[in-house]
């Protein structure tokens, strides 16, 4: 058995073939011409979710193409986009249906600058700081909540110059407190949040 690197999954076709690739480049694949409109920050973080969640969560290392793509159209749309895996037959849409969407409002925070304001080893006060700041972003009602600076924001806090296991479990910690803030801080809001 040949060992996968993190970022792929083996990807079965329509014609029963696996071939092993990387997440970004079936989305990439998948979404055609239309990533050029998009962000690509935005479609990288969103096939590393969907890659996350076959891996992580359903404990999947083979999907199919069209599993795959229906959970990427999922978490983008979540985002606010309107997209369609390239070659997907569209739909006919009511008029209801087919109002434009509103552009998502994304609210970015920096994990650096909350780290910044803690002394190396003090996570105990970092902790705190993030939740008040979950809860003070959320209070705009955001589409996306966007936290950036997670990897500079741990070895600042563990006062570490290379990545070490310190780091890691630090880091994992940091995700699970937003993620466990996010959901008990939105009270009904369907706000996605992103951390990179």
């Amino acid at each position: 058995m040949i060992l996968l690197r993190p970022d792929c999954l083996v990807f079965r076709t329509t014609d029963g073939e696996d071939v092993p690739c990387s997440a970004y480049e079936v989305t990439v694949e998948l979404m055609g011409t239309s990533t050029k409109w998009l962000d690509a920050d935005l479609v990288g973080h969103a096939a590393e979710a969907v890659l996350h969640y076959f891996k992580s969560e359903k404990g999947q290392n083979t999907v199919s193409v069209a599993e795959f793509s229906e959970a990427l159209e999922r978490v983008l749309r979540g985002l606010g986009l309107d997209v369609k895996a390239a070659g997907k037959d569209t739909p006919s849409l009511s008029s209801k249906d087919s109002a434009p969407m509103s552009p998502p409002r994304v609210v970015e925070a920096d994990l650096r600058a909350l780290a910044g304001e803690s002394d190396p080893g003090c996570e105990l006060v970092f902790f705190p700081r993030l939740r008040d700041a979950v809860r003070r972003e959320l209070d705009g009602s955001p589409t996306v909540l966007r936290f950036s600076g997670l990897r500079d924001c741990v070895k600042q806090l563990t006062g570490a110059k290379r990545w070490n296991t310190d780091c890691q479990s630090l880091n994992d910690q940091i995700v699970e407190y937003l993620r466990t803030s996010l959901r008990s801080e939105q009270s009904g809001s369907n706000c996605a949040m992103v951390v990179c």
